[in-house]
């Protein structure tokens, strides 16, 4: 996208801090020249699991703004914003989801499934949110975050739209998705798809010998021939599952690696949220029968995905 520049007085940008990967892309989308932000959960970083070290506390409380997921997601660091929220501008980029839109949490009856950037038409909702917190940080500079906003969502909703057509491709039959924890909730429901996670809504719940045989009775039963790892979680479990089938005459491959948690390598392609989930509709379309272009939506895959 092409994100309107600075205006032209002196202007210090706003140093913004986020927790996960897509969180940080949407400020830089709608911030663009006028922040400076700072993910600290990288890729292949695991969210459910992850606590704040020396150097993002110090980030934190120099920021200008702190921006954080919520739902849960962030479950080891709710006692630390909830502290630094009383001294600092730190705001939770999902609490005004409305909550006809969530889905329920398998491990906590309180909780909502975290994963919502999962579908595009939901994400929207999160950038608008952080328009809005960069708007109340600096709103001098409304008129750029809202054009920058609307170009972002723009391109979010062509993704949708791209994610639709691709994936009804599939053959109805063949619309499982087996991975490794259950982050793809809110992807089957808003395209069609049986979604199995192998554990839980958070990858801190355990999966247990019963589960994976379970798992392993339904491939062969229901000739499911591909799975998928996740670039933030380890495949230790699909991997036994995988042999589990192959003890019992069934092959299963895997279908290649999604992006669940955590985007792509800083700087590339799927390293931004578009090309996220543009690498995710993509391979699980052609792993799974259907038909998209190998390089994506805007053909800018790597070659590899």
């Amino acid at each position: 996208m092409a994100i309107l520049a600075a205006p032209s007085f002196a202007m210090d940008r706003l140093n913004v801090v986020a927790t996960t990967g897509m969180i940080a892309d949407a400020a830089r989308q709608v911030g663009g020249d006028l922040v400076e932000v700072k993910g600290l959960m990288g890729p292949g970083v695991d969210p459910h699991a992850y606590r704040q070290t020396r150097t993002d506390i110090v980030a934190m409380t120099r920021a200008d703004l702190v921006l954080w997921h919520g739902l849960y997601l962030e479950a080891q660091m709710e006692d630390f914003f909830t502290d630094l929220s009383a001294k600092r501008n730190v705001v939770e980029v999902a609490a005004g989801l409305d909550t006809s839109l969530l889905r329920g949490h398998d491990d906590y009856d309180d909780k909502f499934d975290p994963h919502v950037w999962m579908n595009p038409d939901i994400w929207a909702l999160i950038v608008e949110q952080v328009q809005s917190a960069l708007t109340a940080t600096q709103p001098e500079s409304a008129d750029v975050f809202a054009a920058n906003a609307q170009e972002h969502l723009a391109e979010i909703d062509r993704l949708s739209g791209y994610a639709k057509s691709a994936l009804a491709s599939v053959p109805e039959q063949s619309r499982v998705l087996l991975s490794a924890h259950d982050a793809f909730g809110y992807f089957g429901e808003a395209y069609g798809f049986e979604v199995l996670g192998i554990q839980g809504i958070s990858t801190e719940s355990e999966a247990g010998l019963n589960r994976i045989s379970e798992l392993v009775d339904l491939l062969v039963t229901r000739d499911i021939r591909a799975v998928f790892v996740e670039t933030s979680v380890s495949d230790r479990s699909m991997r036994a599952v995988i042999e589990g089938a192959a003890a019992k005459g069934h092959k299963v491959s895997i279908g290649g690696e999604l992006f669940s948690d955590a985007m792509g390598e800083d700087g590339t392609y799927e390293g931004t949220y578009i090309g996220m989930i543009d690498h995710n509709a993509t391979v699980i379309t052609n792993a799974l029968g259907g038909n998209a272009p190998l390089r994506g939506m805007n053909n800018k895959l790597s070659a590899g995905s």
